[in-house]
């Protein structure tokens, strides 16, 4: 990967199909300082660098509601700049890192010292999240006035709050805030005998919670058919909440043998999260990334390495075998995500951020974690033949990732 292959240029993708979340069509995408400026034609004399995208599709680039670089503390898993590196190839150019780092994202230091690495790397925007209880202890919240002045997202993600009394004062401090509290769904209490009833319950107390305090809820992984209900019943009574499913929800399922948090669920779970994603209900693919080395996984460490994947695996489940269209795969990846994010990205559209994808729709592949730009390996899909490719990544206008098969298609 070049990062300053076309850096400070601007760029015109011709022949392309451009999708997203509002339209299909073929055209050329014009990008000058880093912003979309045309889908028509270039009206200036400048020089731009031509991008040829026939036989390609343009989307948005990716946003992710859920992910973990693991910076500070635990760089032996994945740092910023690997995370980032990941990121790009997987398509995406903006990320929300959780808060569970070492120490753990509870003072303002933390949390703007991940974002000034991240504009330094300049592969992706990154949004730090902050941890909901200081140092992630579950017993005070004081440290939330200081943190929510660098960023608006709070979430104690996995772990969760226990103490309801403490969640409920977190969603009113962050409803005067205007900041998103995002739900790590888990009762202890039931976390080594019943992993769907603790999730299940915590998902219907933080439902009750945000109605209560009127703060916004963002729901991480939700993985059960009892969850993704609830979540769509109070979406209907008009509650401000969000919700995001993970790719490896939709594709794997109890019959594999890895430990995630929440678990892998039965084959009915996937069934019901599908369905939830093709009506409507669901407003974001959260890849929660969770990259692990080789040693702390075989000790039991939950989690999967999945940016990487994230497009081709929910491709291949949503479009190619449940013929979900294409908008509607744009819309939980780029536009509702950067909504939930407060960001103006996820459109193809005049005014809108240069950030683009290209994707090859007919190419498949067998998925290798050694070819992961993540140092986590860690995934049990290895070896599955997947659709959908991630050939190249824009951000503002300048290539952050190029596919090893590009040149060989000669688009330059």
């Amino acid at each position: 990967m070049d990062k300053a292959m076309f850096k400070d240029m601007d760029l015109i993708i011709t022949g392309v199909r451009i999708v997203d979340a509002e339209r299909d069509e073929f055209g050329i995408i014009i990008i000058e300082d880093g912003l979309i400026v045309s889908l028509d034609s270039a009206t200036g004399a400048k020089g731009y660098s031509v991008i040829n995208g026939k036989g390609l599709t343009a989307m948005p680039a990716f946003v992710d509601t859920h992910a973990h670089f693991r910076e500070p503390g635990f760089e032996y898993k994945e740092t910023i700049e690997t995370g980032s590196k990941a990121a790009v190839r997987g398509g995406y150019t903006t990320v929300l890192l959780m808060g569970n780092t070492n120490p753990p994202a509870s003072t303002r230091e933390i949390i703007e010292s991940v974002q000034e690495k991240g504009k330094a790397i300049g592969l992706v925007d990154i949004i730090q999240c902050a941890t909901v209880t200081d140092m992630l202890g579950g017993e005070d919240i004081s440290h939330l006035e200081s943190v929510l002045e660098a960023t608006k997202f709070i979430t104690d993600d996995g772990k969760g709050v226990m103490n309801d009394k403490l969640a409920l004062d977190a969603m009113i401090l962050a409803k005067g805030k205007d900041a998103t509290v995002i739900s790590h769904a888990e009762n202890h209490y039931f976390s080594q005998t019943d992993m769907r009833l603790a999730e299940n319950l915590m998902t219907y107390r933080d439902i009750e919670l945000a109605r209560i305090s009127g703060s916004k809820l963002h729901m991480a992984h939700v993985s059960t058919r009892e969850a993704i209900g609830r979540i769509i019943e109070s979406k209907n009574e008009g509650l401000n909440i969000t919700c995001e499913v993970t790719p490896h929800h939709l594709i794997g399922d109890s019959r594999i043998d890895y430990r995630v948090n929440p678990p892998l669920r039965e084959r009915e779970d996937v069934v019901a999260l599908i369905k939830a994603i093709k009506e409507g209900h669901v407003d974001a693919i959260g890849t929660d990334h969770a990259p692990h080395s080789q040693e702390d996984k075989e000790k039991g460490a939950p989690g999967i390495s999945g940016i990487e994947t994230s497009f081709s695996m929910c491709y291949t489940v949503l479009v190619k075998e449940h013929n979900m269209s294409m908008n509607q795969l744009s819309e939980i990846m780029s536009e509702k995500p950067a909504k939930i994010l407060g960001i103006k990205k996820g459109l193809i559209k005049e005014g809108y951020a240069g950030d683009i994808v290209l994707v090859d729709e007919d190419a498949s592949y067998v998925i290798n974690s050694e070819e992961f730009e993540s140092k986590g390996k860690n995934t049990p899909f290895n070896g599955l033949s997947v659709y959908g490719k991630v050939i190249m990544t824009i951000k503002a206008g300048e290539v952050v990732y190029k596919g090893a098969d590009y040149d060989s298609r000669k688009n330059i």
